[in-house]
């Protein structure tokens, strides 16, 4: 679910990207600057320190972006985001960025498990077969679960499909009952 409070900055984006393919790039760049400030303990204190001023927060986040190779759109994203103690909601932010992206592209996100790492070629016919079964592109979102043996389960709005060997197992139990 994304807060009430990410959608403005998501439209803003938006708008001050031009395209929804540079706001998607955009939003790739944010969530790998979220992803490195989740994983770091101090770096979350710092942006949910008040105590702390802006420009200490900014110096951080500007040596941080350039490590990360940041475009200078997302630092002033970044610096707006800091200046009004959202950093900590970045995330929610990011996912309410990728909504509307997905929308004005007329993209639908599948969220997919596999049981093993898919290479390139698989997630193009993954790709390719979902997007026949939903009728709209897709936009894969692939984790690894080994739980399932073999096969996968796919997520696209309400509907699951569930080609796993697991739930191959469960659909011939219950029918055996």
């Amino acid at each position: 679910m994304i807060r009430r409070f990410a959608r403005p900055y998501a439209r803003a984006i938006l708008e001050v990207a031009g395209s929804p393919e540079k706001a998607n790039d955009l939003r790739f760049e944010l969530a790998r600057f979220e992803e490195t400030r989740k994983s770091s303990a101090e770096l979350q204190e710092l942006y949910a320190n008040p105590g702390i001023e802006h420009n200490a927060k900014f110096k951080v986040t500007q040596a941080l972006a350039k490590r990360l190779g940041l475009s200078e759109m997302a630092v002033k994203i970044l610096d707006v985001v800091t200046r009004n103690h959202r950093m900590n909601d970045l995330e929610s932010i990011v996912e309410a960025l990728a909504e509307m992206v997905r929308e004005e592209t007329g993209t639908v996100a599948a969220e997919v498990r596999a049981a093993h790492a898919l290479n390139e070629q698989e997630k193009a016919e993954l790709r390719k077969t979902l997007e026949k079964k939903a009728g709209r592109k897709i936009e894969l979102m692939v984790s690894t679960d080994p739980t399932l043996i073999g096969g996968f389960v796919a997520k696209i709005g309400s509907e699951v499909y569930d080609t796993s060997v697991v739930g191959k197992i469960n659909k011939f139990r219950e029918s055996l009952t």
